[in-house]
Formats: structure tokens, sequence, C-alpha cells
């Protein structure tokens, strides 16, 4: 069987499955379950075309890939075949811990793991099937290799799975300031000392990729009406989870199930395989077709929460620089218990406060660096005349408030 395949994307056109083992890892369940979850959550509430998928995403990162690996070997750095698949495959796999609605319920099902950790755990997995081909790879997804610039590639400052993200979101969402200039970004790519730099010339491209990633997360990642979807969804889960606790069954897929009446949190995921599986066959489906379908459910603040996100009528949503006053949050819960004829305490599920944080650029972690015509090195804020560049290094953070717009 051929498994050097095409596939055609509709934002840089044709990609090339490079490798057959890169193709049988597309192929494999693990990968295909990417197919069925969102790239951006809830989004699709905003932006009606936000319906990618982390299949396509994790695709793109992979083409990315092979056009950085490309440049670099162009200008002299050695990468051997097995270095660029050990690259590609771990590009190809960043993602793969991602649970449903990728990032808003990533605390939800499974208490306090990041994806980045299930990612892992799967990656070992899969290195076991394919009787310990991905080992190479698994290293530089680490950081562990002696290229640095290879895992850089894949989780820096000015990674390829940031470069598709922005490039992919503003495709799908139709927003134009996440447009970036990936192509000629690539062809800057340098290393030097074995991290990855960018030539002079494309120091106006950087300015304009941190500049609209700062746009993208306050236009798509943390517009208001997203944050209230998210929410919501968090919500609703957290309500599903609290009365099967108390003994209640819900309907559910068996996969849902499990993670509605087992309180997993991280010491148990990674010491018990059922978990890892049980999670393997989740995906957004799992989860909306159970709120579909307890809309009907006895309980009136389940009912309620699931009603709101089918009907689209979400919490109204105040962001502020300073923390909500507290006499007006507890007015607000006292008003929806009323109004709902549920207790106090029970408002919680449509009254409360929340932060939300936006960092463009972390200089203290993985600068950008600059390579000067005269060889030197200098950090991606110096280098610009951009006075407001250094802003971005800056955490913005936000308070918000969530209430039901019936009061």
């Amino acid at each position: 069987m051929n498994k050097k395949k095409i596939i055609n994307d509709p934002v840089y056109g044709f990609i090339n499955i490079p490798s057959a083992l890169v193709f049988d890892l597309i192929s494999h369940p693990y990968f295909q379950r990417l197919r069925y979850i969102k790239q951006l959550g809830m989004t699709h509430l905003v932006y009606p075309g936000a319906l990618h998928t982390r299949f396509h995403h994790a695709l793109g990162a992979m083409h990315l890939m092979s056009l950085a690996i490309e440049v670099l070997k162009g200008k002299g750095h050695d990468i051997s075949k097995e270095e660029e698949e050990a690259a590609t495959i771990a590009i190809l796999l960043h993602d793969i811990g991602h649970g449903p609605f990728s990032h808003a319920l990533e605390h939800s099902l499974v208490n306090g793991i990041k994806h980045e950790d299930i990612s892992m755990l799967i990656m070992e997995k899969l290195n076991a099937a394919f009787g310990g081909r991905l080992s190479p790879a698994i290293e530089i997804f680490k950081g562990n290799c002696k290229k640095r610039f290879l895992h850089q590639l894949i989780s820096g400052q000015l990674d390829l799975d940031r470069m598709d993200y922005l490039n992919r979101d503003s495709f799908f969402t139709g927003v134009s300031e996440g447009v970036i200039s990936f192509d000629r970004i690539i062809k800057m790519f340098n290393v030097v000392d074995d991290d990855l730099v960018i030539e002079e010339k494309g120091v106006y491209s950087i300015e304009n990729f941190l500049i609209a990633r700062r746009l993208m997360y306050w236009q798509v990642y943390l517009h208001k009406t997203v944050i209230s979807g998210e929410q919501l969804l968090v919500k609703i889960l957290e309500r599903a989870k609290e009365l099967s606790a108390r003994g209640e069954t819900l309907f559910a897929t068996p996969a849902l199930q499990h993670f509605l009446q087992n309180d997993v949190r991280e010491e148990a995921f990674f010491s018990a395989d059922l978990h890892l599986e049980k999670f393997l066959k989740l995906d957004d489906q799992d989860i909306f077709a159970s709120v579909k379908v307890w809309v009907d459910h006895p309980d009136q603040i389940l009912s309620k929460l699931c009603e709101m996100l089918t009907k689209r009528i979400l919490y109204k949503i105040e962001i502020t620089n300073d923390a909500q006053d507290e006499a007006r949050v507890q007015l607000l819960k006292e008003n929806i218990a009323a109004t709902l004829n549920i207790t106090v305490a029970e408002s919680r599920y449509f009254v409360f406060t929340d932060v939300i944080r936006n960092r463009a650029y972390n200089a203290g972690n993985s600068n950008i660096n600059i390579l000067l015509k005269n060889n030197t090195l200098i950090d991606i804020v110096k280098a610009s005349d951009l006075s407001n560049l250094e802003s971005l290094d800056k955490t913005v953070k936000k308070h918000i408030l969530c209430y039901p717009r019936i009061i």
C-alpha cells in the first residue's frame, strides 16, 4: 500500500505525509479521534465558521515543520532523516491529549491535569504499540534532545504550533487581525548555538506575529461571548458530576459516564490504564449528545443550564479591570435564587466571578532572539522600534462576572 499520501488543506493547499510511520500514526484511532474535537471549543457561537478541528491543526503544524526543516537544512544545519521524522512526529502528536471542546473542559473531566501531560502519556502508549519507534520524537517533545532548536520548533515563543493556530484560526473565524506572514517567518529561521533565532530581515514579521497573537486573544479566544459559552459548558459538567456523586445515574456514553461517576485526579489518572482508555473514547459528540438529553432532566439546575446552551441563551458577562463588588455579586445570587426557586448556595451555577489573563510574549521563557547582520543576538523587544512591543511581555489580568440575562 502506498502510504505517501497528499492531503488537501484549505489553509496551505497540498500537505504531504512524509513517511509510512507518520501515515500509520495519522491512521491510528488515537489520532483519528481529533477529527471530532473542535479546535476552538465554543468559539463557533460567535464566529460560525470556527468549526475546524484538532485534526486539521495537527496536520497543519506538521506541514509547517517540514517547511522549517527544509529551510534550516538549506542554511547548512545538519538534521538527519531520523531527526526530521522525529520532529515531524513530535509536532503531529503535540495536541493528541486534548479532551472534548479542547481548552473549555480541560480541568472539568479530569482534575488538575494539563493536556500536554496527557499527550505525553498517549505518545508513550503509541511508542509501545509501534515497537519503540517514537522514542526520538518523545525526547524532542520533552526537550531532552541535543539540538534544542528542534524542541523550540514545537514548544517556544515562536513555535509552529502557535504559527499554525494563529493562521488557521484567523482563516476559519474570518478575523483578519490574526493573519501572519508564516512563510516569511519560517524563511527567516536560523540556528545559533543550537537555539532557534530569527534573521534581522524578519523583525517586522515577528512584530506582526506578536501583535496578531495579542489581538486574536482578545478578539477570539477571550471574546466575552466565547468565555460565556465555555463557562456555561463547565457549569453543566460540574452540575452533572455533583448529581452523579449523589448517586444519580445520568444519561451519558460509557466513556463520559466513567468521568461523571469518578473524581479522577492526577495521581489516579496516571496510575490506572482504565482512565486513559476511557478518556481516549471521549470527544465533543459525547458531551453535546448528553447536553441535549439533559435539557429534559428533572433536576431544574441541570435542565436550565443545558437549555441555555442549546438555545444559545448565554450568560451576560461583564469584563472589568478591577474585582467585582462582592455585595453586588451576593445580591445577584439572591435574585436568581428567588427567580428560579433554588438555594443561594445553588445560585453559584448561575452567578459567579473568575479571572482571565493574556500575555502575548514571555521574554523570560525561550526568548525570540534576532540575529543581527554583525552576528550578535538581541531580544525582539530591544530589536524592535515599536514602543508598545515591550508591553506585550506583561500579563494583562481582567475580572469577569457572569449572570443570567433574566435578572
